[in-house]
């Protein structure tokens, strides 16, 4: 725990009921569910059909939660040919809202909703928000990206659900952002962890210090974030930062969430989603504890099922701390397809974020740029150093946290040190790999 708690944990009394399942009841629910929404599947979805039939699995065979490993895993390749409404297992007029990713690697993944759909992730994103801290008749300052990207909506519908009070602000704008903080004096903020950082440079730049603001509990999400970043969110904000996890494809942001209480890793709500992790070069599970490639599959979505969707994210199952019956997810701080292969060595840029923080004369404002100048790839590390101190102290950090990168990754990068602001801020989802090979 890096901050004094400025939130407070909710008191059992207002956690849903099935918050408060025991684990033997949780399992027989997704049991259920699980029979359900894999029928739901099969019956209406083509893709499914002929998935589940090519691999020799029925419906009818899933009597057991350990039977899910039966049936085929779905991964984004599936969303895009089945591009753009093929994946509904609806009619369109049962359609309330359709979303999509951003489609920067290819054709975007599309999901739709129904109204039952809508409620449902309302409801937990209420629960994520209450398990953050967050309670009614608060003010929730939500700079996420309102419109096709699911974190805008997502956090609003769950915010108002919850009967809390929204600034529909969404990204960018920063200095106006800065502002209405300073003015609207919101309890709460959800956005991306490094959209939150240029927020606080907006604040510093405006005279303003964001220790001094009115927010007790940031709600973070939407890309990788260690636990050094949270120590630096929360002593620059002085605040409460939490993890919400989520993903499009399997509903949006509120798939799990930390507790305020114990900041631990999400929680996953399995009420309404199985969790796995495997072997991401196997397809084999692999046990709680270990580390692998998390997989989902919804049980009460209509619209849009999704049976053991890949999600490329490694983390690990762990046991529930302050919800448990309900496991736990580590912070995920890197994606299989986020990783950089340098010389033979794997690294995330989580790993060099990590390194960052813990040398407190550069800033958290940093870009990985990959070349290919000679017959080996190249990595440069371009950071902003501390706009408080001079060049000099700052180029000896640098060369700090090349030998620390050297040490504890094991490869050889190129730091190039840069001027306060010259770096691109994150208005949102932040870009920090370029590869230029």
């Amino acid at each position: 725990m890096t901050a004094a708690h400025h939130v407070s944990a909710p008191d059992a009394a207002d956690l849903d009921a099935e918050e408060r399942l025991s684990i033997d009841e949780l399992r027989e629910l997704q049991l259920e569910r699980l029979q359900s929404t894999v029928r739901r599947a099969y019956e209406n979805v083509p893709l499914y059909r002929t998935k589940f039939d090519a691999a020799g699995v029925h419906p009818d065979d899933i009597r057991e939660l350990d039977d899910v490993r039966k049936l085929p895993f779905t991964t984004k390749e599936d969303l895009r040919q089945s591009y753009p409404f093929g994946m509904f297992a609806v009619p369109m007029d049962q359609v309330r809202r359709i979303h999509a990713s951003s489609g920067t690697t290819g054709r975007p993944t599309v999901v739709g909703y129904t109204q039952g759909d809508l409620d449902r992730w309302a409801s937990l994103v209420a629960r994520s928000l209450r398990a953050s801290g967050v309670r009614r008749g608060m003010l929730l300052h939500n700079a996420y990206g309102y419109g096709l990207f699911t974190g805008g909506l997502g956090l609003h519908d769950g915010a108002q659900a919850l009967e809390a009070t929204v600034i529909p602000i969404s990204g960018g704008q920063t200095a106006r952002q800065a502002q209405l903080i300073n003015d609207f004096r919101p309890d709460a903020i959800s956005c991306t962890p490094s959209y939150l950082l240029t927020i606080g440079d907006a604040l510093e730049a405006a005279g303003i210090d964001p220790r001094s603001t009115s927010l007790k509990v940031a709600i973070l999400g939407a890309e990788p974030w260690t636990n050094e970043m949270r120590t630096a969110i929360e002593e620059r904000f002085d605040l409460d930062a939490v993890d919400i996890y989520g993903l499009s494809e399997v509903m949006g942001p509120g798939v799990a969430n930390e507790c305020v209480e114990t900041k631990d890793g999400p929680h996953i709500w399995e009420d309404h989603f199985l969790p796995e992790t495997i072997d991401a070069e196997t397809g084999a599970a692999v046990g709680d504890g270990v580390l692998g490639e998390l997989v989902f599959t919804s049980l009460t979505k209509e619209a849009f099922p999704v049976i053991r969707y890949r999600t490329r994210d490694l983390t690990r199952l762990l046991p529930g701390t302050a919800r448990p019956g309900m496991r736990r997810m580590q912070k995920v701080t890197g994606r299989d397809d986020d990783m950089i292969i340098l010389r033979g060595v794997n690294l995330f840029p989580t790993q060099i974020e990590e390194l960052v923080l813990g040398i407190e004369q550069l800033t958290p404002h940093f870009i990985l740029e990959l070349t290919h100048p000679g017959h080996m790839d190249a990595l440069t590390v371009r950071i902003e150093r501390h706009p408080s101190l001079d060049r000099a102290t700052c180029e000896a950090a640098a060369v700090v946290l090349q030998k620390r990168i050297k040490q504890h990754i094991g490869t050889t990068v190129d730091i190039v040190l840069e001027e306060p602001g010259a770096l691109p801020r994150s208005e949102g989802k932040y870009k920090r790999v370029y590869d230029l090979r």
